[in-house]
Parts: structure tokens; sequence; C-alpha cells
């Protein structure tokens, strides 16, 4: 799977590529040479040096074609970027505490749940790793994220542009998948089950994460300062987002328990719903999500935010 990402990242980049060297033109010259793909030229051709070389061109016939037509789709953009939340949790609050293993009931192996029976969590270690009382929850540090692996990967299917005032306003929206990643410095387990548990663990996890998937519908006010030359247009775009749980999973790497990976909706929230924005320049645009639904439905109060780089698409 993530060698199929990479490789569907690659060819989408290498069109951004293209996009970004090419120079506008009204007529390029027409060879047998000549590939048109939509609005880019490409013209094979030879250097100084008599080795293949290619330009490329944007067709600005066709960009102003387009916008002829009042709705404009695009298929696959992808989003690539990076996953953290604000947390706001009371971390002394009865609601937050509730959320956690009462250590009382495991304190000394008086105790051991089913759940922690499952994944073979002994009596004697949840009263050594939760807290040893209801008052000593476990602590914020203990969700904290390793950003650079906290990985947001988003594929929207089609994304739709509808004018609204000479193309330069315009209503913008979207269906697809956001993935997103959190991976966890500390080692802190979810136990399935309900109520969800969440312990500290007695092991040093390599890989430690949470994994939620989301079918999203984004709808944003979008600007174009000049959408008869796309190459050279500055947009920004504002709006909200709505999206629905699909799956969510964990899945931690340790040497004493190898690979382990464990399904269920671990009290998330299943919908959320946020603000959502872009902003660019010609092929080049950067997007910024924040959840105004916390990512947990009770106990833990973290909003998560997301940040990166938009491919165009198709």
């Amino acid at each position: 799977m993530k060698h199929k990402i990479l490789l569907i990242l690659l060819l989408v980049l290498c069109g951004e590529w293209a996009h970004a060297q090419k120079a506008d033109t009204k007529n390029a010259p027409a060879t047998p040479d000549t590939i048109q793909i939509k609005g880019l030229i490409i013209i094979k051709g030879k250097n100084d040096k008599g080795r293949t070389s290619y330009k490329f061109y944007s067709d600005t016939a066709y960009a102003r074609q387009k916008l002829k037509k009042n709705l404009q789709t695009k298929w696959f953009v992808f989003d690539l970027g990076f996953n953290n939340y604000i947390d706001r949790s009371d971390y002394n609050g009865a609601s937050f505490i509730s959320y956690y293993p009462n250590s009382s009931q495991y304190y000394n192996g008086a105790i051991a749940s089913p759940v922690a029976k499952q994944y073979n969590y002994t009596a004697a270690g949840l009263a050594t790793f939760a807290p040893r009382d209801a008052s000593e929850p476990l602590t914020p540090s203990e969700f904290k994220l390793i950003t650079g692996k906290s990985i947001n990967f988003n594929i929207w299917i089609f994304e739709q542009r509808l004018n609204i005032t000479k193309h330069k306003l315009n209503l913008l929206y979207a269906l697809g998948l956001e993935m997103n990643n959190y991976r966890y410095a500390r080692s802190v387990t979810y136990l399935p089950g309900y109520p969800t548990q969440i312990i500290r663990d007695s092991v040093e996890f390599s890989k430690n994460k949470l994994f939620a998937e989301y079918i999203s519908v984004p709808v944003m006010l979008n600007f174009n300062s000049n959408p008869a030359r796309p190459s050279r247009a500055f947009q920004a775009s504002i709006g909200v987002s709505g999206g629905y749980l699909l799956k969510s999973r964990t899945k931690q790497v340790s040497e004493e328990r190898g690979k382990v990976r464990k399904t269920d909706d671990f009290n998330l929230n299943k919908w959320r719903f946020g603000l959502t924005s872009e902003l660019g320049y010609g092929p080049v645009k950067l997007y910024a999500n924040f959840a105004l639904t916390a990512l947990h439905d009770y106990g833990l109060q973290q909003y998560p935010f997301s940040i990166g780089i938009r491919l165009n698409g198709f």
C-alpha cells in the first residue's frame, strides 16, 4: 500500500513540476513530436548538445475555453501533510477520570478485566502502569505526538468549482477520504471495548500510533485572481468541512510483543466538523484543517488540526 501511494505521489509531483516549468503561449509550434494533455503542451526536441529535451507550455486558448463552463471538475486531488491537536482536556475532571481504568479495581492484582485478558495485560500490569487512584489520571505529556511521523494523507476523488462571479469568486466543494495518523511519543495503549480504556504500558514501543479514516465533504468560498492563466493565479479558499468515521485502528511495534494491531472505534467521535482552507499561487497550494469537534466522544478533549501541501489532480 505504501509503495502504491508513493508511486501515485511521484506521478502527481512530476505533473506539478511540469506545470511549474511551463511558459504561457497562445500558439505553441505544432510538430509530430507535440503532445497535448488538456491545457498542457509538451514538445519533444533537441538541445544544443544534441540530446533529447522536452519543453512545456500552457495552452491559454484551452484555459479561456474552460472559462465558458461555469462548472469545472478535477479528479484525484491529493493532500500530504502533518497532524497534531490542541489538548483542552480537564485532566482532573470527573468525566475525564471515568475514561480510564480505575486502578483500585486492579491494584495488587485483585481483578483482571476481560479486555486485559484478551490482549495479555495482567491485573498487576494494569495496577502498576495505570494511575494508582482516580485522582491521578494520565497526564497531557503522555499523549504527546511525534509531529514529523503523524502523517495526514487525503484523497479527494473529485473537486468541483462552481462560478459565482466572473470565475474570480467561486464555490468549491469536494468528496474524499481523510486519513490521519497520530504517532505517540509515549507508551500509552488503547484497550478496545466499552468503555474504552487507556493505560500506561510496561514496554517501550518503536511505533505506537492511532489511525482514523473519514469520508469528508469540504465546502469553501474560493477567490481566483487570474482565471484565464491558472499558472499565474493567486488563490485563496476558506469554508467548512464535515466527515464521518469509516474506520480506526491502533498499531504498536515492540521487541516484547512484536507487531500488534487492534481495530475498534476507541471512543472516537463518529462525526467530525471543522474549518478548512487553502492558499496557493499557480500549481503550488497549502491547506489547513481545524476540527471544531473533539477527536474522542467523551473524556479527552483533543481538537485535531492538519497542515500540508495540496497537489492539483487531473
